[in-house]
């Protein structure tokens, strides 16, 4: 009688995986090491200097909460006033427009809003929104300039802008867009762009403002390094090291992380503002571009056919900051668009 053959040949081993669990390890202690350090080591209450040298003021608003601005007003009765608005990014601020302030100031009223969650405006833990910002800007030009105004803004900065002149254009003479957002197609967006116009802002900002690593996550946006790589972007030739070094002391103040993550997650960005709000202005317009690493402006050209009280100037070779790297160039731009208004 045949036996059945035992097979005593031994069967495969459990996999272990020895070197992806090292590396899970290693991940989850750099990152538990980065939460300690952000949380026991960085100073979130640096000491922050003015980020121009003029004189600041405050104005409380119901909605919008405490703004902070610059104004020179040296100038006053000489010329209309000129309105400067700073970008949205994790470190924005009114040193963004200083090559501006410092030119006119001399000639004209100039203000700079500092935007809520930004500078020395108020940076509580609440919601930022469009619309907000859209209220901002309105009770600032209402209640601090008090007359209709030239209006210059930057990047995002440039949605809340016409928003706001949309809303209220009596406030605005006219307003100008420097590297403005809202021209890019939809497939050739950023991923906070996207993530905005997908829906997906709400999953996004929940993720990256988990208590536990909130603050974490922000301070690795908020380093030198980082602050100085997104910089680099912007910039033709070398980084402005002023504009970095005030970036590093503003991201590091009390509830610095709050509108950020708001812009990061996509949450600030109006779905399809070139079609309901750009397009709707019927103020003169005009927008100061050439090459951007964060935006496109493949739409502008339609933009500017259609309305004829749209203007666009090409200042190169730039990469987001004419003012910085092409100040003459810009400056001649703009006061060729407001003597032509006049």
């Amino acid at each position: 009688m045949l036996q059945a053959k035992r097979n005593d040949t031994p069967g495969p081993k459990p996999c272990r995986l020895p070197g992806f669990l090292n590396l899970r390890t290693l991940f989850l202690a750099a990152g538990g090491g980065w939460i300690a350090y952000s949380r026991f080591v960085i100073d979130h209450n640096m000491p922050l200097p003015p980020a121009l040298d003029a004189a600041r003021a405050t104005l409380f608003c119901e909605v919008t909460g405490m703004l902070s601005y610059y104004v020179d007003e040296q100038a006053k009765g000489k010329g209309r006033p000129l309105v400067l608005l700073h970008s949205i990014n994790a470190a924005g601020c009114a040193y963004e427009m200083r090559p501006l302030f410092e030119h006119y100031r001399k000639t004209r009223p100039v203000y700079a809003l500092e935007l809520p969650g930004f500078g020395f405006s108020e940076r509580s833990d609440r919601i930022y929104s469009p619309t907000l910002y859209q209220q901002a800007i309105l009770d600032f030009m209402i209640e601090a300039v008090d007359e209709p105004a030239d209006v210059v803004a930057l990047s995002l900065g440039c949605e809340f802008a016409a928003l706001a002149a949309q809303a209220h254009p009596k406030a605005f003479r006219s307003l100008t867009m420097i590297s403005p957002s809202g021209f890019t197609p939809r497939r050739r967006q950023g991923s906070s762009q996207q993530a905005g116009s997908s829906g997906l802002s709400d999953l996004v900002y929940q993720l990256l403002t988990f208590p536990l690593w909130s603050q974490a996550f922000y301070d690795l946006l908020a380093t030198r390094p980082s602050i100085k790589f997104f910089l680099a972007r912007s910039f033709e030739g070398p980084v402005d090291s002023g504009l970095a070094d005030y970036g590093y002391l503003t991201a590091h103040q009390p509830g610095a992380r709050y509108a950020p993550l708001y812009f990061v997650s996509g949450k600030l960005f109006t779905p399809d503002v070139r079609e309901t709000v750009y397009e709707n202005l019927a103020l003169p317009v005009l927008v100061l571009f050439d090459r951007d690493g964060y935006v496109k402006f493949d739409e502008l050209a339609g933009v500017v056919e259609r309305h004829a009280n749209w203007r666009a100037v090409r200042i190169h070779p730039t990469w987001g900051l004419p003012h910085f790297e092409r100040l003459e160039e810009t400056v001649a731009a703009l006061d060729k668009f407001w003597a032509a208004k006049r």
